[in-house]
């Protein structure tokens, strides 16, 4: 039979689609993309937060049309499944099959009460790449321990559990014999990895033993919780040519008052400090980070600290959100909860105020020869940009694919640069 997949949500979310679509093929079930083609689609959902969920529900309903031609069933996974299985049963019942994040361990016994399918179990080394040529993600952890308030993750994905250093070491030797050039390395917090088996963090140890796997040439890492940054970390980045200077920092907020609220373990001073600390030891490095308006009892005090904070460290990326209020979490229930229209003014005054930072600090690249992984004719990526995230570099002069070259930046277009090659390197 043929079977499609459809893949929601952060980029972990889509390692477990990639496992998925390993655990078909292996099968012998045939892979499509076109969801008309499908006699089987199966949907791996996000359900983080409102908007998450919102576009889960969307697209059931969307794929279950499909029921009424090709598709003779339709299977339903992952996070929002975990929160709201029993509600979800009821309300679509076009779903022949809901399988929640927890019950992945026995996922053939559950899809196989609908379709044959052959014991097995999810993974990471059947994994099949769906981001191309170029990049993969490595998971190197699943789960998460810091219990933010406003968080549902580790309601839904269970407590911090670091994947064996061996076994990643594996799985990232079969990516880079395949041609991947670039590793992303992915968990709720990196920088916890290890804590939990080896007894103290081993990021930077990790990162050290991908470097000197052949084939790979770039190696970053993101969502690394500013708390458990390391001196030794920053050392590897700073050292190890092969890692990216790139920092993915989501700190939430600046304000003591908010950050106490939200169980974060990170204070304001920590966090300037940290950022002060980087930019002195890793003289070009990229912060990108996230921040949060509309936390309950965020005072207009508390924005404004977070504004002038951002004003301050002029961030080379940011992303901003308002708060989502979500069931089960601490935050839910907290009284003071802010206005939407609030919210709203809040987040593009933030936006407002770092488009022009970032406009700002990519001027400062301008006539520079950098390095850029060319992922398609005419557009590729410097280590400053994480795929699906920042912005690309729209490049004068051929070189081939999946290759790197070098490329003297002329010009910028809103998040993105312009640039023509000078010289390339064949791999």
């Amino acid at each position: 039979m043929k079977i499609g997949f459809v893949s929601l949500g952060c980029s972990k979310n889509l390692v477990d689609t990639e496992m998925m679509i390993g655990l078909f093929k292996k099968n012998n079930y045939t892979i499509v993309n076109d969801p008309e083609d499908a006699e089987i689609i199966l949907i791996n959902t996000c359900g983080f937060i409102e908007t998450a969920k919102e576009e889960a529900i969307n697209t059931i309903l969307e794929m279950a049309e499909y029921k009424k031609q090709n598709c003779k069933y339709l299977i339903v996974t992952g996070c929002l499944v975990e929160r709201y299985k029993e509600e979800l049963i009821k309300a679509i019942p076009e779903v022949d099959l809901f399988v929640k994040f927890s019950e992945y361990s026995e996922i053939c016994n559950k899809i196989g009460e609908i379709i044959e399918i052959d014991n097995g179990k999810l993974e990471f080394l059947d994994r099949v790449i769906t981001t191309g040529k170029n990049f993969a993600y490595l998971r190197i952890a699943e789960g998460c321990n810091n219990f933010c308030t406003f968080c549902a993750i580790p309601y839904i994905r269970g407590r911090y559990t670091s994947r064996k250093i061996e076994d990643i070491i594996e799985e990232a030797k079969i990516l880079a014999e395949s041609g991947i050039k670039e590793i992303i390395v992915i968990a709720q917090d990196t920088t916890k990895y290890g804590i939990d088996i080896y007894g103290k963090p081993m990021l930077h140890t990790l990162l050290h033993k991908l470097s000197e796997i052949e084939g790979i040439e770039w190696i970053r890492f993101l969502y690394a919780y500013p708390e458990t940054i390391t001196d030794e970390l920053i050392k590897e980045v700073r050292d190890n040519n092969k890692i990216c200077k790139y920092f993915d920092i989501p700190i939430q907020h600046i304000s003591n008052n908010v950050l106490k609220k939200m169980n974060r373990k990170s204070t304001g001073e920590t966090i300037k400090k940290l950022i002060t600390k980087l930019r002195k030891e890793i003289p070009e490095v990229i912060i990108r980070s996230t921040v949060m308006v509309g936390f309950p009892g965020e005072t207009e005090k508390d924005f404004e600290e977070l504004y002038n904070f951002i004003d301050w460290a002029k961030l080379d990326k940011l992303g901003c959100f308002t708060y989502s209020k979500e069931e089960g979490t601490a935050a839910y229930n907290m009284k003071e909860q802010i206005h939407p229209m609030t919210k709203k003014k809040r987040y593009n005054k933030i936006m407002k105020l770092q488009q022009e930072i970032s406009k700002n600090n990519m001027k400062k690249h301008l006539g520079k020869t950098l390095k850029v992984l060319v992922e398609e004719q005419g557009i590729g990526r410097t280590y400053m940009d994480v795929p699906d995230i920042d912005g690309v570099v729209y490049i004068k002069g051929k070189v081939n694919t999946n290759n790197f070259a070098e490329c003297k930046i002329t010009g910028i277009k809103e998040y993105d640069l312009i640039g023509e090659i000078e010289s390339k390197w064949e791999f």
